[in-house]
């Protein structure tokens, strides 16, 4: 039998990483530019959220089916439909198209890391398995600090559809190699797939996303009511059908765990809080401060930096502090730093918000690193990776659950701003969040339309305030014990 050539599939991997990695920034960076060009601030975030709400309710089953079929067909399957969902969101010709082709794309990225991180635990032992871990990560990392520059260069230079575009050469590249290079032996295992509770998941989530979603706006209430409803009948009988389940989509026992449950919901609250900074941001520089387009993806850039630093530091505050003084020491930087998102004034210096960003990204990879590995730890070693995969799916659901609730806030006080000015209007607001198509604007009007988008921004961080704050206070119901 042909065997797999371990280099080249480790540099496919590589490749997906980086292309996934990508994505989340170079899309915000050029969010303020999409949303000038197809006029949907009022539902910018669905572009977000969607795709991260695809990523979380796919990737347990994903997980699931690289047992059961194998990790090639699951990896490949993945990548094709990435990069053809990447390839449909380029051709997008107005928001409800980009949101559609976004569920595409997030179906695809759903399979592409679990099953990658896989892969390389199949192809390494343990000795080296690390190491290799952490250069993936790595290439994460890397995708993250190049996406702010490469996307403000092809929205100034090229096209905000290339964003979607660049994925595609990589993409096909990374196909080529893992069909021709990787051999794996059949998979004969005939564990059954917990479609039922995969299915009252997605239920679950997607009827709570357009119930958060539509909450702030002018739909039926009947609509609403069967939406409530719909949530309530979903979570209830996906925990009927969870605990029946042989192999269950998310194991509830786990969750029998104080200290394991609570570290996970803070996992959810805060990688929720993330997304608004790395989201909202770079929005804030074009729209307020008149930053051009590649200039603002660089606001955010030194969380990217310091997140890596945050989790290099993480083991060293795990042993000298333990879990829970650690969340406290991270969770009250945290608070400092979004209150200075709100005190300060609406011309504020880019140096600034490159401060908080630092900071902020120390913080965001101390305790999204601390979580994974608390999560591990504190349970058996046959469940390992149910509880990474929870984690995961914990991380997903937050980001997912609070573009919700941010879109929400963002659009109620835009709107009410709006009124109190009748000689300013929405498709404005679609133009001044562009430092280029502001300057087509009447430009008496814009500092009007600068301090309405500053109404909604500020209260987006009043959210987060709240949201970091009630995560603090959940760290304080379980014992600190320190690991080695």
């Amino acid at each position: 039998m042909k065997k797999t050539n371990v280099s080249v599939i480790t540099l496919a991997i590589f490749m997906t990483t980086f292309m996934a990695g990508i994505e989340g920034t170079i899309v915000s960076t050029a969010m303020p530019t999409i949303v000038s060009d197809l006029n949907g601030l009022e539902i910018m975030n669905w572009v977000v959220s969607i795709f991260l709400l695809m990523t979380a309710v796919s990737t347990p089953l994903y997980g699931k089916l690289a047992d059961s079929i194998g990790r090639k067909p699951v990896f490949l399957f993945g990548i094709a439909i990435f990069v053809i969902g990447s390839s449909l969101c380029g051709l997008s010709q107005n928001m409800v198209e980009l949101i559609i082709f976004r569920v595409i794309q997030g179906l695809g990225s759903g399979a592409i890391q679990p099953v990658a991180i896989t892969i390389i635990a199949d192809l390494y032992k343990l000795e080296k398995r690390a190491k290799m871990l952490g250069l993936n990560s790595g290439f994460w990392g890397v995708a993250s600090v190049i996406a702010p520059l490469l996307g403000g260069f092809i929205v100034q230079h090229l096209s905000w559809h290339w964003v979607f575009y660049i994925n595609v050469p990589i993409g096909i590249i990374a196909f080529l190699l893992v069909v021709f290079y990787l051999c794996e032996p059949e998979h004969h295992n005939k564990s059954r797939l917990d479609l039922s509770g995969t299915c009252w998941l997605i239920v679950f989530l997607l009827s709570l996303m357009i119930f958060l979603q539509e909450l702030g706006s002018n739909l039926n209430p009947l609509i609403m009511v069967a939406l409530f409803i719909l949530i309530i009948c979903s979570i209830f009988f996906f925990f009927k059908v969870e605990k029946k389940a042989t192999d269950p989509i998310m194991p509830l026992s786990m969750l029998k765990n104080k200290e394991f449950t609570i570290i996970n919901l803070i996992t959810l609250l805060i990688s929720g809080v993330v997304i608004g900074f790395e989201f909202y941001i770079p929005t804030w520089m074009q729209g307020i401060n008149g930053t051009n387009a590649s200039l603002a993806g660089f606001a955010v850039t030194p969380s990217s930096l310091m997140w890596i630093v945050g989790s290099f530091l993480i083991g060293w505050m795990l042993a000298k502090w333990g879990i829970k003084v650690t969340y406290d020491y991270m969770l009250f930087l945290l608070i400092l730093t979004d209150i200075v998102l709100l005190i300060v004034p609406i011309y504020t210096p880019f140096w600034v918000f490159c401060i908080v960003a630092g900071f902020n990204g120390i913080a965001f990879g101390a305790i999204t690193t601390a979580s994974q590995v608390r999560s591990q730890v504190l349970v058996g070693k046959d469940e390992i990776g149910v509880a990474t995969s929870f984690n995961t799916l914990m991380k997903y659901l937050g980001q997912t659950m609070m573009v919700s609730i941010y879109g929400i806030t963002f659009n109620t006080i835009i709107s009410r701003e709006l009124i109190k000015h009748p000689n300013l209007s929405q498709s404005m607001m679609n133009k001044i969040v562009s430092s280029e198509k502001a300057l087509t604007l009447p430009q008496q009007l814009v500092p009007q339309l600068r301090n309405v988008l500053f109404s909604g921004l500020r209260r987006v961080y009043v959210v987060s305030l709240i949201v970091i704050i009630l995560s603090l206070v959940m760290n304080q119901f379980y014992k600190n014990k320190k690991i080695k």
